[in-house]
């Protein structure tokens, strides 16, 4: 083309074109998380039940994960795979127990007469130690021993629910139903003398001359402990 000579039709440089950019990947899916299955959480309890008793009987330090495993039907390494350590299975039993211990607490608190939430409390307390003796023998150990494996967990779980309960005796005493004594000793009474009940039942039964003890022998102890308690805090003196 000569200097100067008009460019020919269609000639003329093109401007290139921008590609767009791809526009984002849509999020991925939440991974489906099914629920465990039945066959799983069956062995889960077995094992939790037989660790629960030889935790019980020899303490964190004498039991074994091979011995709780032969009592549960499988190896240690087959235990493993469900718990991944001794420690992580010791907690969870105390997870248990703890949740169990702690079912009947709530009811206190939400009572609106102290005579009949005393009742259920105890009720409830007494019946935990007669199902669950050996979580109520393991959490004693653990408590006695300094709470060395769970003491967080304690203060955690057991502190905001017996306050609730001091406050539910503090409202009584102010509307006069109840009488002002230290009532922090007196739950502290309460879970050692129904607590006793799981922790020193075979020497109760043998002093009372029981194989073991029944529905009379917990039915006599709830009737003592309701009046003992009821003595200490009713207004006015209980009737003879």
């Amino acid at each position: 083309m000569k200097a100067g000579a008009a460019p020919a039709p269609g000639a003329a440089a093109r401007t290139p074109r921008r590609s767009r950019p791809a526009p984002p990947a849509p999020p991925a899916p939440p991974p489906i998380t099914r629920p465990p299955r039945a066959a799983r959480l069956d062995k889960e309890q077995r094992i939790l039940r037989e660790a629960e008793a030889q935790f019980a009987r020899y303490g964190f330090e004498g039991a074994s994960l091979e011995n709780i495993g032969v009592a549960a039907g499988m190896s240690r390494h087959a235990l493993l795979y469900y718990f991944p350590s001794k420690e992580a299975l010791y907690r969870r039993v105390l997870d248990e127990v703890l949740s169990h211990w702690l079912s009947g607490m709530g009811e206190l608190a939400r009572a609106a007469d102290p005579a009949a939430g005393l009742r259920t409390y105890i009720a409830a307390k007494l019946k935990s130690s007669r199902r669950h003796p050996d979580g109520s023998r393991l959490f004693t150990k653990e408590v006695m021993a300094g709470a060395p494996h769970y003491g967080e967990a304690i203060t955690k779980r057991v502190l905001p629910v017996l306050q609730a309960d001091i406050d539910a005796f503090r409202r009584w005493a102010r509307a006069g139903q109840v009488r002002r004594i230290d009532f922090r000793h007196l739950i502290f009474m309460i879970w050692a003398m129904t607590q006793a009940y799981a922790d020193h039942a075979s020497q109760f039964a043998l002093l009372l001359g029981r194989p073991a003890l029944g529905d009379a022998e917990f039915k006599a102890a709830q009737r003592v402990i309701e009046q003992l308690v009821w003595g200490a805090l009713a207004p006015t003196p209980a009737p003879a």
